[in-house]
């Protein structure tokens, strides 16, 4: 997605051109986006496009890059200071007199922490998001720290990333870094970038890219031997931050952060289950937290409290902005997983059959974390609707970080009274509905190749034999089964996939669940005891969903929910004839 229709201005300073682009309405809050190495600002179109709806987007290619002049000489011209002049130069330009939303990845991030530290900044920035770029003040007293008072999980750390900051000794090289970019390595980069780090093809990177490396190359000349021996002392964010950390990010150690809160007291931290390129490969989700993060800090003064996070969740870190989509959420463990999947601050998307129930599950989510939250109308034993469904949401809302297959139906009886239609309407929903939903949305998560998790609700049913329940009991053994088997083909394409196997759980599945082999008047009796038996158990959806949302954190593959449902799985591992003789037992119905 390139910048179409944005609005181009050159700024000068300091004898450079910069060249800058806006989006959306520039009455609105100003966010600017700052590029890493080696890219441009075209690495951010993803993101800004989604941002200028509710904010006046800046990107600008930093000196040196893109269609921005370069110093002369090279040399001496990349340092933090001339770069702080160029990001104000900007800010006075596009929003003379309002504070910036500032975000920066990678080297637009090493710099940002520059302009949101040094004194002449202050009041120019409400807040600041940074992705996969340290402070190198921050990073010196880090390494100082640790060479110190060295103990061997200090020198495990400075070696991992030692080891991870691998390019940075071959980028203070003379020459060859230059010639390598203009060479071979400029000319595979976009495949590189594909392979390694699932970076969708497209207009991105641009041609300019082999002189945007060689130059960019004097960023890390400039800079990084002289920061790192002789860091600041007084390197204190002077504005709110959030810190957007990639967990598979193979160029940045998670323990550089550690101590961030000395740096920055009014830090929100975020955690991603991606790799470096997060502007390519996660634009929905930045987008979201940027947008949050940005509306909760407009109009502040520097210098007061941030404000919470809307995000309460325990999961706030893990879940933060991803996009999680659960069927059957218009009631009973659905609902409790769409709203504490919302309280962790993620995007949800209700969908149930029932238009009604998903409209009130979304306004919720909505009111109690989530930034966003949509209801979708849609039967899941519906091939071509959930079809649709996956393109909709594909093209609306981005590809699903967390797929909960939910929705349900209960069905008693003896086999002899379960009639073919009977069990065409179990399998339609039970079975094939979560076929319908793992292979639509888990395709669309293996294609994007960032990973994900996929979650399928069984039951204790499944392992737990019963004479009453035998068409209710395949479908979420079958369940079971299916998420086994995409577990082991979805690992090595970092998507984890858990069966959840809830036992006797108080919600309405009991009073709508059919009776085979009885009247009308019969089956509304056995519905209001059933009802009446599982109240009385008690056990509460909300339980249900944390157990979702722990085993999405751990990657569980089964979980039984219950006490009776971790019992019965003890006992089907161990004790399987006990269990043979519990279901030839009369139920209580």
């Amino acid at each position: 997605m390139s910048l179409v229709g944005a609005r181009e201005r050159w700024v000068r300073t300091g004898g450079i051109e910069l060249c800058v682009a806006e989006l959306g309405d520039d009455r609105q809050p100003t966010v600017v986006l700052v590029h890493g190495y080696p890219d441009s600002k075209e690495v951010w179109s993803e993101v800004a496009v989604r941002l200028a709806d509710r904010f006046h987007v800046v990107l600008y290619d930093v000196r040196g890059h893109g269609r921005s002049s370069a110093p002369r000489p090279l040399r001496g011209g990349f340092t933090l200071e001339k770069l702080t002049d160029d990001f104000l130069a900007v800010v006075d330009a596009v929003s003379p007199d309002e504070p910036v939303h500032l975000v920066g990845h990678d080297w637009g991030s090493v710099q940002s922490w520059e302009f949101v530290t040094v004194a002449r900044t202050e009041g120019r920035i409400a807040s600041f998001t940074s992705m996969s770029g340290p402070s190198l003040d921050h990073f010196g007293h880090w390494i100082k720290r640790r060479m110190k008072r060295p103990t061997p999980r200090r020198i495990g750390q400075l070696l991992g990333q030692g080891a991870k900051s691998w390019y940075v000794y071959l980028l203070h090289t003379p020459v060859l870094p230059e010639l390598a970019w203009r060479g071979p390595l400029g000319k595979r980069w976009p495949k590189i970038l594909q392979r390694v780090e699932k970076v969708p093809a497209g207009d991105y990177p641009t041609p300019s890219l082999p002189s945007d490396a060689a130059h960019g190359t004097w960023l890390y000349r400039d800079n990084v031997r002289s920061r790192l021996g002789r860091p600041r002392e007084d390197a204190y964010a002077h504005a709110p931050v959030q810190l957007v950390t990639p967990l598979g990010d193979a160029f940045l150690s998670e323990r550089l952060y550690d101590e961030l809160e000395t740096w920055a007291p009014r830090l929100v931290r975020r955690t991603l289950p991606a790799k470096h390129w997060v502007p390519r490969t996660r634009p929905d989700q930045l987008a979201a937290w940027i947008s949050e993060f940005a509306t909760a800090n407009e109009g502040r003064k520097a210098g007061t409290p941030a404000p919470e996070p809307v995000a309460t969740g325990r999961y706030a870190d893990r879940f933060g902005g991803q996009l999680v989509l659960v069927t059957g959420a218009g009631s009973g463990i659905g609902r409790a997983t769409a709203f504490a999947f919302a309280e962790a601050g993620a995007r949800v998307v209700a969908v149930d059959r029932d238009a009604e129930a998903a409209a009130r599950t979304a306004e919720m989510s909505r009111l109690i974390g989530s930034p966003a939250a949509w209801a979708e109308t849609v039967d899941v034993s519906d091939e071509q609707a959930m079809e649709k469904l996956a393109d909709k949401v594909a093209a609306e809302y981005g590809v699903v970080d967390v797929l909960v297959n939910n929705a349900g139906i209960g069905l008693s009886g003896s086999f002899f009274d379960t009639t073919p239609e009977d069990w065409r309407k179990v399998l339609d929903v039970n079975l094939w509905g979560v076929i319908h939903g793992c292979r639509l949305f888990g395709k669309q998560m293996a294609e994007r190749g960032q990973g994900g998790h996929i979650v399928n609700t069984a039951s204790a049913a499944a392992y737990l034999p019963s004479k009453a329940l035998p068409a209710y009991s395949t479908s979420k053994a079958a369940v079971l089964m299916l998420s086994e088997c995409l577990r082991a083909e979805l690992a090595g394409q970092d998507i984890g996939v858990s069966a959840i196997c809830p036992g006797v759980v108080n919600t309405n599945i009991t009073s709508t669940a059919r009776f085979a082999g009885v009247d009308a008047a019969e089956e509304k009796r056995r519905q209001k005891k059933s009802a009446r038996l599982y109240g009385l158990r008690n056990y509460p959806p909300e339980k249900v969903a944390d157990a979702i949302l722990r085993a999405v954190v751990r990657n569980e593959a089964v979980v039984p929910v219950t006490p009776e449902a971790r019992g019965a799985h003890l006992m089907h591992r161990f004790a399987p004839r006990t269990l043979r003789a519990i279901a030839r037992m009369e139920p209580p119905l």
